[in-house]
């Protein structure tokens, strides 16, 4: 009588060898579909706005916390964006190099010009590998300091 696998079914010895490299395989395309379909899980996912605090008087500074898995040169956070709640640009605080022992880290940005009426901006944040987080953060301006 031949051996049992875990279902229940013969194994045979001779061909048990192309059963393991069939199995090696699946695991395989498993993993790749997972790191394709689940990125947050597998790398160090999109960046979060952990913070964001602004001062203002003629012009406003941004000092914006951030959190993000940077795993080195290829895939770290690497910009923020002040914006208007309707989507225009209004400066952008480029960061240059990984903060993989520095987590969460905080950068400022200053001499941001404020349009006239606006009361609140929204700031978005973006990595190499990803591209911009889904989730941005709305902060209120402050009335300019005396």
């Amino acid at each position: 009588m031949a051996p049992l696998n875990f279902v229940g079914n013969a194994v045979d010895p001779v061909n048990d060898g192309e059963m393991g490299r069939r199995m090696k395989r699946l695991i395989s395309w498993v993993t790749i579909l997972i790191g394709m379909l689940a990125p947050g899980f597998v790398s160090g996912g999109q960046v979060e706005i952990v913070n964001v605090e602004v001062v203002c008087s003629s012009s406003c500074t941004f000092s914006v916390t951030l959190k993000h898995g940077d795993e080195g040169w290829d895939h770290y956070a690497n910009q923020w964006d002040v914006m208007t709640m309707d989507g225009r640009l209004l400066k952008s605080r480029v960061l240059y190099h990984p903060h993989v022992d520095e987590q969460p880290f905080t950068r400022s940005l200053s001499g941001v010009k404020i349009p006239a009426g606006t009361s609140r901006v929204k700031i978005r944040a973006k990595d190499l590998k990803h591209g911009y987080s889904s989730k941005e953060y709305t902060v209120q301006i402050p009335e300019p300091a005396s």
